[in-house]
């Protein structure tokens, strides 16, 4: 039986048991919660709402048998991100076992490297909080809403609780994991994919080219491979240029960028729940604004988080957020950004969105007076023009460390008028997104890859047989969910040319 209720904030799930128990007229032998969302639209009324599957028969939910192939063939999946470890682990489900490489660390050595960065500045640009296990998610919030459908969600959501996320993200209309809990998870995985199949990390893809019909990959040595997919993140330049030189078919692809907002989390719970607001978990926000001849709208919004630095280039800043599980921390965060055009990057170049990128990069660099610090300024002196010289209510969570310097020192005209009038405008619809004291930190610069390299109807790059283009940096995905969702949809293309069993 599926049945719906509702419980006020506060009220305890163990009366859901009791609510099957009376609608089925007996003990509740089999309990599963398939929805849990917040209504909020009414302040005075705000419920969680409940879809539970219940019966009076003990049951067990069936697992997945997947098909295996005839003879497994040789695959290399290059980044560990989550559309590389999910591809991985399907293929492992076919029977094929691939060896899987990135160019930055596994998460012990990544976080260590990332702290080290932090404390003194000195940045390692293979292993940073974009490359390494895990992948650019990994050190954020750990976020599983997506706004594509896929028949692979429910897989990805599956597999993460079977390597240690949190049961709740299968129910959760806004499910998270957190950073604390997803660097373990990334841990469970690799080790459980390190026990079955090659994994190695500190090796870069420095080259591709064919011989025989096959793709060679240049990983330290040259080797042959039946397949490879590009699962590569959306901040490997480098990479870019390489498969570029190489004939690899791209476009540019357009992106959003801008800055982080920080406010007070307690004021955010105030103006989304009410007093209610103490009973209910940290309150986010997703906000989007027509105000300006361009859309502006929030982006990665991270409750009780921090701004991190998320440089992966010498002389660039680069600002992402995070939150743990418990989203626990005083300030809340979230990008706020611009529409990015192609005609913005003032060239055809398959790779001018890279360079547009490096130059906002470049600039808040030199905006917040080298050393990785990034530029500051409050909302309200960013809406009237005004330099900042103190900070308000809301003091900075970013590590390395602000300095004031306006908006426009770092960004063009054209967005920040548009950045005024989106901030304006969603303050009118979330008391105090526009508040005063609320604070910019710049830039936020990768919100999603700049480039598509095209693939064709099977999947495989254009005029390229045997390399799969993968996930959020080959243009085909946007977020852990999207990415891992593309990884097992390549994963399962690669198993079947090779013929199933």
């Amino acid at each position: 039986m599926i049945v719906q209720t509702t419980l006020r904030p506060g009220e305890g799930e163990e009366k859901l048991r009791a609510f099957c128990a009376a609608k089925l007229g007996g003990p509740v032998r089999f309990f599963r919660i398939l929805k849990k969302s917040l209504d909020a639209r009414d302040k005075f009324k705000i419920r969680w709402v409940y879809s539970i599957e219940c019966d009076t028969a003990a049951r067990s939910v069936p697992q997945p048998v997947f098909p295996q192939v005839k003879k497994a063939p040789r695959v290399l999946i290059v980044g560990a991100g989550p559309a590389g470890l999910f591809c991985a682990l399907r293929l492992i489900d076919h029977g094929v076992f691939p060896v899987l490489i990135d160019r930055g660390k596994a998460v012990e050595d990544r976080a260590s490297d990332i702290l080290k960065f932090q404390q003194t500045g000195v940045l390692d640009p293979a292993s940073n909080v974009q490359f390494g296990a895990g992948g650019a998610g990994a050190f954020s919030d750990g976020k599983l809403t997506t706004q594509t459908n896929s028949p692979f969600h429910r897989e990805v959501l599956e597999r993460f609780v079977r390597f240690g996320a949190p049961e709740e993200i299968l129910y959760l209309n806004k499910p998270h994991i957190g950073s604390d809990k997803l660097l373990q998870v990334v841990t469970n995985i690799t080790k459980f994919l390190g026990e079955r199949c090659e994994v190695r990390f500190s090796t870069a893809l420095t080259d591709l080219t064919f011989e025989g019909g096959k793709p060679v990959a240049a990983i330290g040595a040259r080797e042959k491979f039946d397949a490879v997919v590009l699962a590569i993140g959306h901040s490997a330049r480098d990479t870019f240029g390489m498969l570029l030189s190489r004939g690899f078919a791209m476009e540019q692809k357009e992106f959003a960028a801008g800055v982080r907002i920080e406010h007070l989390q307690e004021k955010i719970g105030r103006a989304q729940y009410g007093e209610a607001y103490k009973l209910l978990p940290p309150a986010d926000y997703k906000l989007v604004s027509h105000a300006a001849e361009r859309g502006v709208f929030t982006f990665c919004m991270c409750p009780g988080g921090v701004v991190i630095p998320a440089a992966s280039e010498e002389g660039g800043v680069v600002t992402n957020g995070m939150s743990d599980y418990a989203r626990a921390g005083k300030n809340a965060n979230a990008a706020v950004v611009v529409q990015i055009r192609r005609e913005d990057f003032q060239s055809d170049h398959p790779l001018a969105g890279v360079a547009f990128q490096q130059k906002l990069e470049r600039a808040a660099y030199l905006a917040g007076g080298g050393g990785y610090r990034a530029p500051v300024q409050r909302v309200g002196d960013f809406l009237e023009g005004r330099e900042t010289c103190s900070f308000g209510e809301v003091l900075p969570t970013y590590a390395r460390g602000t300095a004031f310097a306006p908006v426009a020192s770092y960004l063009p005209p054209m967005m920040t008028s548009c950045l005024a009038l989106g901030i304006r405008d969603m303050g009118r619809r979330l008391k105090g997104f526009d508040a005063p004291d609320a604070l910019l930190t710049g830039v936020e610069s990768r919100t999603s890859s700049p480039v598509r390299i095209l693939r064709d109807e099977t999947l495989a790059a254009a005029g390229r047989e045997g390399v799969y283009p993968c996930g959020e940096g080959c243009g085909y995905a946007g977020g852990i969910m999207s990415a891992a969702a593309d990884g097992i949809r390549i994963a399962a293309t690669i198993a079947a040319k090779a013929d199933f069993i």
